[in-house]
């Protein structure tokens, strides 16, 4: 199956099971705090911020805190690829617009792919055939690399501003997280989960559930679903802009090493035949160049949707466990038999 298609399955599904349980009354929570009795798993910026809040040390909170990090450092931002409802209800905004993009609100809203140099080729056979899948289909032809895209793949040497602002260790949305933090030690309680879209998700289906179910009217069930809505249409780049939970795990996702997009350069069109291709780039939702890491979003934005594995033509890149040694070439020498016996 699809990993785009699963991506959507799966958020689905973990929303269909925390609703079957509030309908039940099997509680098993929501995604900023589930669990089954006894056991339970807290958001790690909502644990965070009432520990602050609250300025005292919560076993509970401090655990989830601990177990958040461990995910975050084996896993990097997959939560946000595999498990996130946001993109999902995102979504709902394509039913209004004919414009379509790969980036949705997780994308990274830094220059668009045909402004770089690397995915120009790319790019315009997309937007000949409409969709990553087409243009995947029709660079079996490669063009021979211009003398620009060579020199981008020794590196860019230049110091370009684009480059720089995509390698930038933070944007807004760490400011956004640093803002969360200090007005929930302000204010005494945490902030930013009054307008978190993944609680406000769950909120309207409550909401929505209890209003049928018990005829539960209350300006809750108009004032909820009006912020998610807004939120959706207006903070198109909630994602990769605002959400201080993806800064988060991006800061911590820097040490991650595992399951990391790696090229394998014998199969890579542009290393192995000198072509032109960069389709990896193209339909990444977070911006990264698995090929020219250099020229995208740093790899702890990385949220392991395997969009560049599948969208690879010559099934060139892989998202091992671990990433293998380099090893260096063996030499063998073989001496002549006259000089062994010599010695």
């Amino acid at each position: 199956m699809n990993t785009k298609r699963l991506r959507t399955i799966i958020p689905l599904a973990v929303i269909g099971v925390i609703a079957v349980g509030f309908a039940t009354h099997v509680g098993v929570g929501t995604l900023s705090a589930i669990g089954w009795q006894d056991i339970s798993l807290l958001c790690p910026l909502g644990a965070l911020m009432t520990m602050i809040a609250t300025k005292t040390m919560i076993p509970r909170a401090v655990v989830s805190v601990v177990i958040a990090i461990a995910l975050i450092l084996l896993l990097a931002r997959a939560f946000c690829g595999w498990i996130c409802p946001v993109p999902v209800v995102s979504k709902i905004r394509g039913v209004f617009s004919k414009k379509t993009s790969n980036t949705d609100m997780t994308g990274t809203g830094v220059l668009p792919a045909n402004e770089n140099p690397l995915v120009k080729a790319t790019v315009a056979v997309k937007s000949t055939n409409g969709s990553a899948e087409g243009a995947v289909e029709a660079v079996h032809e490669a063009a021979p690399l211009t003398a620009e895209e060579e020199r981008a793949l020794k590196g860019c040497a230049g110091g370009c501003s684009s480059c720089a602002e995509k390698r930038a260790r933070l944007d807004s949305r760490h400011v956004i997280l640093g803002g969360s933090l200090v007005s929930a030690a302000v204010f005494g309680f945490p902030v930013f989960c009054l307008i978190c879209p993944i609680g406000l998700t769950f909120a309207t289906i409550v909401l929505v559930m209890r209003l049928f179910a018990f005829g539960d009217v209350a300006w809750g069930v108009i004032l909820v679903p009006a912020l998610l809505a807004a939120e959706v249409v207006f903070f198109r780049k909630w994602c990769s802009t605002f959400c201080p939970i993806s800064a988060f795990m991006s800061l911590l996702g820097k040490a991650n090493r595992t399951f990391v997009p790696t090229v394998d350069d014998a199969k890579c069109r542009e290393s192995a035949q000198g072509a032109s291709c960069e389709v990896c780039a193209a339909v990444c939702p977070q911006g990264i160049n698995v090929r020219h890491p250099e020229a995208g979003m740093s790899f702890s934005e990385c949220t392991k949707c395997r969009a560049c594995v599948e969208a690879c033509p010559t099934r060139a890149i892989t998202m091992p466990f671990l990433p293998k040694k380099a090893t260096a070439p063996v030499t063998v020498v073989v001496e002549d038999e006259d000089t062994v016996a010599a010695s």
